[in-house]
């Protein structure tokens, strides 16, 4: 027979706890101040009701029982009792657990947990099996009594309980959810009474709208009992979810208070006038209930309902349970904030949605500067390129430089200046759907707000149409002539790019490796505005090709047109996915290598190469090496280390690649059948004549981005070798300090701009500052208004510490690349092997597509069907699906899913066992 207590040290609650008492050990395991409990179990109820006689009675009471919600008997003609309604069913039960005599060792059990928590006044409390649970609640369907004293009161009271574990009301909860009647009782908690000064319940998301910005504090004086009974007008208090900053207060009238009298129950007492008219808490309780709710919420993983008593200055946690639904009670109606007013000044919206591709997480103060840097000069030259009049360029110079943000260590899309850039090629209406789609954002801007959205002021009459015929006749030069455009940039720039790639800059003075730093800039990067034309003409190129697939395909699966679309041919950038894949041929050919691989090390490898004169093998991978070693996880990052630095995470990827290392999915459908099925004749000509352009659109910009690669690989070596100058010269104490400074602060060192004395105080401040940033919970898209860090902008937007799972089975996101998969999920940040796995994540760049061919399928939650990896993924026939929202909140490692990559859905099959590690 158990008895389990609150100080007991167990990895989890009995099975026979209930779900009270589970949440109870839950919460006291976790460190929370929890009044002393201890709980009777099931287990105890069942030896009463052998002992006593009973359990064969309740057995056939229960089955001749009400079946329905109207309390009337769903049992079969001629079975058990037509007439016996739920009312009578519970009356009898009640009777008969009043009665039965309780033999010495349920007794003892009674006894043993009324000391354990210390005897006086406690709370007797039912803990039904199912109760607080994510899908019922049976809130107030279980009967609980305050301030019992002594034994026999307690033993009275839990026959109490365990009576309303078969009440009327219990009865048709169970009969309206479709809950088969059941003979096990309730388990029963005898928890020691705390004197509350103030007393209340705290609901980490707003119960009547689920709006998760906000915490609602309802208070009251004394016990909760008036709270939850509704007969006392609580005081309710709306605080900012974040911050805890208080957003709407309601005061209410307080007129009574509960508290213990001289039995069982409790006494109701007047409050005084004066303490009616103030809120029964402080700043300080405030501050405390805000962030036991943060811990809590962030402890169980979903919002919390949680109810709560200060008592001598201490707050004690007295229950918590899931926000299983909107709450419709007295206090509950009273408790809407009314709506915090919007700050002020100029709307900015930001999201990461793509730019997590090339810059994830937080990022250094250098990597962010260059890139802004890099981004302003390039579409400053796109516009150039475009004919955009010098007059007019100025304006266009006002926005570019501003296309990126910094938000606590992230690079955010500045979104409404994206807009005005697509708006300098024509079909702008078109344009801007393709672009939110490539961009993968969540929602639409307004047709208003995008129609006041200009590069630079229209000029009004006759000269401004014909400028506007002019640009557009230059456009559709560009969009005719792309692909030989990209044929000669791609020549000239790896003309260029091997000249300022074998160079061995920490042999240079560091003046030296600056002057080619600004030489790069000018002659790799400025060069590359031009080529920002053919985003316009993918945008312009797959928009056609929706809207045709819209007009002739209209039954089109969703995936159909990015399929329709994929470039279909020898990718440059999926070079290093083929070029991996014989590296692992050629390893697993030699027996003693692939040994050596499956058993050393990351970090290890090369030199266990070496040691052991594996010369060939070697040399395959310094020629892997040589060729991609710049296709690296973060390969735009300046801070991280690329393979030609750090080969171990090739190493990884390499025990991948090796044969037999993924397993085959379900491929699915694929375009080329769909159109033979469906599309014949002139329209599928044209069809393909928009697709062919389309296709090689995207090859193109395939190869333009192993360009920027290698741009940003030959940048990323020389502010390195930059790093180790300033350190050299004392400016900082460690090379690797020149990722927190920003590249106007590294040009001012060799500019004469700066002092450097000033750069080491910088450097430290920003290194702490970095790693606060980097516990932060950062939204995906946001709206500022004035000055971005200013008047709480951050706050409102969601910016904090924790993302609270909801249990959600079944997600649904973009459907990629058409295909059935099942597997177990590998939830990463990196890319790595996945032992044919469902590979899972928050965002890719371009240095995942290795990690590839040991993935059975893909889901990200960010980015969109034309990123990097997508593109890859769709080559390879691999099931994936983006834009799945809350994916890597909801999806812990090990579960089992299965992923619909026609459809867009992720469904989970099973959870993980309880220690599997969520992530990687």
């Amino acid at each position: 027979m158990s008895l389990s207590a609150g100080s007991e040290q167990r990895s989890e609650a009995s099975p026979e706890a209930g779900g009270k008492a589970r949440n109870l050990h839950v919460l006291t395991a976790a460190g929370f101040r929890v009044p002393e409990w201890a709980v009777l179990g099931t287990d105890v109820f069942a030896a009463f009701a052998r002992s006593s006689g009973l359990a064969e009675r309740l057995a056939k009471l229960l089955a001749d029982g009400p079946q329905h919600g109207d309390g009337q008997t769903a049992a079969a003609p001629g079975a058990g009792d037509p007439g016996r309604t739920a009312a009578r069913t519970a009356a009898e039960i009640a009777a008969l657990l009043a009665d039965a005599p309780l033999d010495e060792a349920v007794t003892d059990a009674v006894r043993r947990a009324y000391e354990h928590v210390g005897g006086g006044l406690v709370a007797i409390r039912s803990s039904g099996a199912e109760e607080d649970g994510a899908e019922h609640s049976f809130a107030g369907q279980f009967d609980s009594f305050l301030n019992v004293r002594g034994l026999d009161d307690v033993i009275a009271h839990v026959r109490r309980c365990w009576a309303s574990g078969f009440s009327e009301r219990s009865l048709r909860y169970r009969a309206q959810r479709g809950l088969a009647p059941s003979a096990s009782g309730v388990a029963v908690v005898v928890q020691r009474m705390v004197p509350a000064e103030r007393s209340g319940v705290l609901f980490t998301v707003d119960p009547t709208t689920g709006a998760t910005d906000r915490f609602l504090v309802s208070a009251v004086y004394g016990l909760g009992e008036g709270l939850v009974s509704g007969a006392v007008d609580a005081d309710t208090v709306a605080l900012d979810a974040v911050t805890g900053e208080r957003l709407h207060t309601v005061v209410g009238e307080k007129r009574e208070r509960y508290g213990a009298g001289a039995g069982p129950g409790c006494e109701v007492r007047p409050v005084a006038e004066a303490d009616r008219e103030v809120l029964a808490l402080s700043e300080e309780d405030l501050t405390r209930l805000h962030g036991l709710g943060v811990q809590v919420a962030e402890h169980y993983g979903t919002p919390q309902d949680i109810e709560w008593a200060i008592a001598d200055g201490e707050l004690w946690v007295l229950q918590s349970r899931p926000v299983t639904g909107p709450l419709t009670g007295p206090a509950d109606r009273k408790s809407v904030p009314a709506p915090a007013e919007e700050p002020r000044g100029q709307p900015r919206i930001w999201d990461n949605s793509n730019i997590i591709e090339s810059f994830s997480g937080v990022v250094s103060p250098l990597t962010y500067s260059f890139a802004a840097d890099t981004y302003a000069k390039v579409y400053e030259s796109y516009a150039r390129a475009l004919a955009v009049p010098p007059a007019r360029l100025r304006e266009v110079q006002e926005w570019t430089p501003h296309l990126l943000g910094y938000f606590h260590g992230r690079v955010y899309y500045n979104l409404l200046h994206w807009y005005r850039m697509v708006r300098l090629a024509p079909l702008y209406p078109l344009n801007r759907r393709v672009l939110e789609r490539s961009l993968g954002v969540e929602e639409s801007i307004s047709d208003e707000l995008a129609d006041t959205l200009h590069p630079f002021t229209p000029r009004p009459g006759l000269r401004g149409r014909a400028h506007q015929v002019y640009r557009t006749a230059v456009f559709a030069r560009r969009f005719l002539t792309m692909r030989k455009s990209v044929d000669r940039f791609h020549r000239d720039f790896y003309r260029s790019y091997e000249v300022f790639n074998n160079v061995d800059y920490d042999a240079l003075p560091g003046e030296e490796t600056y002057r080619r730093l600004r030489r790069l800039q000018r002659e790799l990067i400025e060069k590359w505005g031009p080529m920002q034309a053919l985003d316009a003409v993918i945008l312009l190129s797959v928009g056609l090709l929706a809207l045709l697939t819209r007009r002739w395909l209209p039954d089109a699966p969703e995936w159909f047109t990015w399929a329709a679309a994929s470039p279909g041919e020898a990718l440059e950038s999926a070079e290093p996915v083929w070029a991996l894949a014989e590296l692992g041929e050629r390893v697993a050919a030699d027996d003693e290598v692939r040994a050596l691989l499956e058993r050393t090390p990351d970090d290890e490898v090369y030199r266990a190469l070496r040691d052991a004169g594996h010369a060939e093998v070697l040399a395959a991978v310094d020629a892997y090496i040589a060729s991609y070693g710049y296709r690296s996880p973060d390969e735009l990052k300046l801070e991280v280390p690329d393979l030609h630095e750090d080969p171990a995470g090739l190493f990884t990827l390499l025990r991948g690649a090796l044969p037999g290392s993924g397993t085959a999915p379900d491929r699915g459908a694929d375009a080329d059948s769909y159109l033979a099925e469906r599309l014949r004749g002139p329209r599928r000509w044209v069809y393909e004549i928009v697709r062919r352009k389309a296709r090689g659109s995207l090859a193109d910009r395939e190869r333009l981005r192993f360009c920027r690669t290698r741009a940003f690989g030959a940048a990323k070596r020389m502010l390195r070798a930059l790093g180790r100058d300033l350190a050299r010269s004392g400016a900082i104490e460690a090379w690797d300090d020149v990722f927190l400074l920003r590249l106007e602060e590294v040009r001012g060192a060799y500019e004469g701009m700066i002092a450097h004395t000033e750069l080491p105080d910088l450097v430290a401040v920003r290194r702490e500052r970095l790693a606060a940033d980097a516990a932060l919970h950062a939204p995906s898209r946001f709206t500022t208004h004035g000055a971005p860090y200013w008047s709480g902008n951050l706050e409102r937007a969601g910016w904090s510490a924790t993302a609270a799972r909801t249990g959600a089975r079944e997600l649904r996101g973009t459907p990629s690349c058409p295909g059935v998969a099942e597997g177990l999920a590998v939830v990463t940040d990196t890319p790595r092997d996945v032992g044919g796995g469902i590979l899972l994540a928050y965002r890719t760049d371009p240095g995942w597509v290795t990690a590839l061919p040991s993935a059975s399928a893909l889901v990200i939650e960010r980015g969109s069907p034309l990123t990097h990896v997508a593109v890859v993924a769709r080559e390879l026939g691999i099931p994936t699906v983006v834009q799945v929202r809350n994916l890597t909140t909801e999806i812990r490692g090990g579960t089992r899913l299965r992923v619909d990559g026609a459809t867009g859905t992720v469904t989970v099959l099973a959870d993980p066992p309880a220690d599997t590690t969520p992530t990687s």
